[in-house]
Parts: C-alpha cells; sequence; structure tokens
C-alpha cells in the first residue's frame, strides 16, 4: 500500500482558481486561519492527491492537484503560526462535481467536508476519492 493520502480543498475562484493554478504550475496554498484545516495541512505528505474545489462561486471539485511540498510556515502570515503547503495541477477533472450532487450520493454521507461545511482543507478517504473522481467523469 503506497500510504497515499487524499484531501479536498477550497479556493474561493475569485481568489485563487483552478485555472489560476494551472497558470503557475505551482503554488503556495496560503490563507488557511482554521486550526483543523491547519492540522490536516500538516498531515499531508508530498505525493498526496487533493481535489481542488471552487467554493463561493461554482460550488464544485474542478481538478485533481499533488501536493508537491510539504507544510511550511506561510507566508503571507506574519505571526507564524500558520502553514501552508505547495501544489501542483494534475488533471483537470471531465466535468465539475457539483456540491449538490455529492451530497445526493449515499457513498459520500459520512465526508468530512459535508459534515463541516466550513472547513477548508479536509480529508477524504480513498473511496470518496475515487468516487467523486468516477462522477466527473459520468459515473
Amino acid at each position: 500500500m503506497s500510504g497515499r493520502q487524499y484531501w479536498l480543498m477550497k479556493s474561493e475562484p475569485d481568489c485563487f482558481s483552478w485555472e489560476d493554478l494551472v497558470a503557475q504550475g505551482k503554488a503556495e496554498w496560503d490563507g488557511v486561519r482554521n486550526f483543523q484545516a491547519a492540522s490536516n495541512m500538516k498531515a499531508m505528505k508530498r505525493g498526496d492527491l487533493a481535489l481542488f474545489y471552487h467554493s463561493q462561486t461554482g460550488l464544485e471539485a474542478v481538478g485533481i492537484m499533488e501536493v508537491v511540498e510539504e507544510a511550511k510556515p506561510d507566508s503571507t502570515d506574519e505571526s507564524g503560526r500558520w502553514v501552508a503547503v505547495h501544489v501542483a495541477p494534475k488533471k483537470k477533472l471531465a466535468r465539475g462535481v457539483s456540491l449538490k450532487e455529492m451530497k445526493a450520493d449515499p457513498a459520500l454521507a459520512e465526508m468530512k467536508m459535508l459534515r463541516q461545511g466550513r472547513l477548508s482543507v479536509a480529508p477524504l478517504t480513498p473511496d470518496e476519492y475515487d468516487r467523486i473522481v468516477e462522477m466527473s467523469e459520468g459515473g
């Protein structure tokens, strides 16, 4: 077993979108100011995969990112308390998978992000990750 972990990471597309990540090729996932979300980022390992989720506008998973650098101090945090990871785009999903679709799928009923809607960085089980990717491909 690879030990790879899976995540869902939210960003408001008018602040930082999937297209912005693709254009940059690699980006610091910064600005997270929630202890549970920050703890999740501290648990990330290089090679982990994350679904890029557009929050506020769109409300859908749109792409797959890879964690390319583990947690370091967040460059936007002057206090030194918060961390950031670096991510790179891997693949745009065949189509966006909406929050409404995720909520309607019984296989995703226990998904952390659905149970704690304000959480911006949440773990996914391998089955949840696979199911969302499958949904994007029409399954």
